[in-house]
């Protein structure tokens, strides 16, 4: 039963709501810019938020206040989407609106600060003692507060697939009328746990990320908060798109490097296309993950080689935002769907000489094309993958 896209927002390096990132989408205009976040000296490029460098959160909501939850504010006052969530909610019940919300380090930004906050006796100053603040479940705590939805609430932590598996959660919570939408979305912001933590992994490039390309070493991280409301068709009064199947694996490989045969990389997208009932001649394009790391974006081409017929466009748009972790599904199924509607497909920024032991090519230019079926792909440490397709609305 495909389920209805009603609408949806996204905030990033790249802009601030859908017009914005559409324009930078359009433009080759990255939101990459070099690291000068005050605390640390790592020679990197960030994705950064700056529009919420310099404001709190409402007073009302001080007790959750962090720049986590800053950014996931920020992003849910775009594209007029808190009011077409109430709209949502007028109409079912703000009880029957659930609320899943896929992070990988929540708040860990504030506990930073909490922790370099401490006074001569190691205890925390008293902004700092925030219990629904310094755990995973901050953002669900936040978006419940913010919105007024009283349904069951979500949060899921997977690593990079983490905003990507919340549709997939999304449909069987509605598939088993446990409500009757969803807000799904994601959130993660920049810190210096996960800009050291990589760095420790040799992850990090100190450039410009350049997926796919033979240059390529590293990542850069980026931070993004999106939304979408999913509900049943026969509820649905508005929205373009169907979310038309999903796949989820584990294959539990390694704690962080993929499979070496693609194992679950594959896997996540048959089963994505088996839940669609669709081909894989059928997908159009397929936003990827494309980090670029040198095993990840090889393997990935390995997994796309195996599946997916030369019809179908493939691209990583992380040259545009930075790799935003427990984000980044949301971000790009957000793109995915916009290429649905504007038949506008991004390339690949920074990619300008191809690897030649990729085996699947990969879209270095921009290309106007309809689109009608989209999948996109996210897959996270320990062998946690999921993909998802998107498809024009059908009635």
């Amino acid at each position: 039963m495909p389920l209805v896209v009603e609408r949806y927002t996204v905030t990033c390096a790249a802009g601030l709501g859908l017009e914005a990132l559409s324009r930078s989408l359009a433009d080759g205009r990255s939101g990459l810019s070099n690291q000068d976040i005050p605390g640390g000296e790592l020679e990197t490029w960030v994705g950064r938020v700056d529009a919420i460098n310099d404001q709190l959160l409402p007073a009302q909501w001080s007790a959750l206040e962090s720049r986590n939850n800053r950014l996931a504010w920020l992003a849910l006052q775009q594209d007029d989407f808190l009011a077409g969530l109430q709209k949502r909610a007028s109409k079912v019940g703000p009880e029957r609106i659930g609320i899943i919300i896929g992070t990988s380090t929540s708040s860990i930004g504030r506990t930073e600060e909490a922790y370099r906050q401490r006074d001569t006796d190691g205890r925390l100053a008293p902004a700092y003692l925030q219990n629904r603040v310094h755990e995973l479940h901050s953002p669900g705590h936040f978006v419940a507060a913010a919105t007024g939805l009283k349904g069951p609430t979500l949060t899921i932590s997977t690593a990079c697939s983490s905003s990507a598996k919340v549709f997939a959660s999304a449909a069987r919570w509605l598939r088993q009328g446990l409500v009757d939408a969803v807000l799904v979305g994601g959130v993660d912001s920049l810190c210096w746990s996960t800009l050291y933590g990589f760095n420790s992994l040799e992850l990090i490039s100190a450039e410009p990320c350049r997926p796919f390309d033979q240059r390529r070493n590293g990542i850069n991280i980026g931070e993004a908060a999106g939304f979408a409301i999913l509900t049943r068709k026969d509820l649905a009064d508005e929205g373009q798109h169907e979310l038309l199947g999903y796949g989820e694996s584990s294959d539990a490989h390694h704690m962080s490097h993929p499979h070496p045969e693609a194992k679950g990389a594959v896997m996540a997208m048959q089963q994505a296309l088996h839940s669609a009932a669709c081909e894989a001649a059928e997908i159009d394009y397929i936003n990827l993950h494309g980090t670029a790391t040198s095993l990840n974006d090889e393997i990935e081409s390995m997994a796309l080689a195996k599946l997916l017929t030369k019809h179908t466009l493939a691209s990583s748009t992380k040259g545009w935002t930075g790799h935003t972790l427990g984000a980044a599904g949301i971000l790009e199924a957000i793109i995915a769907l916009e290429t649905i509607r504007t038949g506008l497909i991004p390339g690949t920024l920074n990619l300008e000489q191809p690897d030649e032991n990729l085996h699947f090519p990969i879209l270095q230019q921009n290309v106007k094309r309809p689109v009608k079926r989209a999948m996109s792909n996210s897959f996270g440490f320990g062998g946690n993958n999921a993909s998802l397709v998107f498809g024009a609305r059908c009635d």
